[in-house]
């Protein structure tokens, strides 16, 4: 059974890591990611877009699963050919029009690193909305849904062949594997 509280970072943009935050979407157990306010703040840590939990409210938690709804559907109707609701198109812009989280150099090991500074919620709701109208409207990018029929966790399929079918090789590719390779065993 799949971790429901774990996250899940195969989609290869932050916009779509966030479409991620509701698993198993067409299944009866679907289940949500982002349970409380306190998730959502250790999303956008663990997600890389700052360096510690920001406050995070029920208010605030209620429009990031509004913004994250807009942009699967924006996404999906990508998938499937639909027509995007002016609504979701609406919910996307608007974010996207808040100023982003500030980043700031940092000293590494490694050399000189632009880093997330501290950010408040609507800022980083910003940045996931920005990087949803980069996704969306680059018609060059394959954008792909898991062919897993229970996942449904989309990705951008960046191989050199377009030829990706799982979100992660790790979990459902090799889920499938399994299962071909006992079906054969049969």
């Amino acid at each position: 059974m799949e971790d429901k509280l774990g996250f899940r970072f195969h989609g290869g943009r932050p916009s779509v890591n966030f479409t991620a935050t509701v698993g198993m979407r067409r299944t009866d157990g679907g289940f949500e990611r982002l349970p409380d306010p306190a998730a959502l703040g250790r999303w956008f840590t663990e997600a890389g877009l700052t360096p510690e939990d920001p406050p995070c409210t029920v208010a605030d938690l209620t429009a990031a699963r509004e913004l994250r709804e807009a942009v699967y559907r924006l996404m999906l109707g990508r998938l499937t050919g639909d027509p995007a609701a002016e609504a979701d198109v609406a919910t996307v812009n608007r974010w996207a029009a808040h100023p982003p989280p500030v980043t700031a150099l940092h000293v590494t090991p490694e050399g000189l690193r632009a880093r997330p500074a501290s950010a408040t919620v609507p800022a980083l709701l910003a940045a996931i909305a920005a990087d949803a109208v980069a996704v969306l409207g680059d018609a060059a990018l394959r954008l792909r849904e898991c062919a897993d029929p229970g996942c449904t966790l989309l990705f951008l399929d960046t191989s050199r062949a377009g030829a990706r079918r799982w979100c992660s090789m790790s979990a459902c590719g090799s889920r499938d594997k399994m299962q071909r390779y006992r079906a054969a065993e049969r």
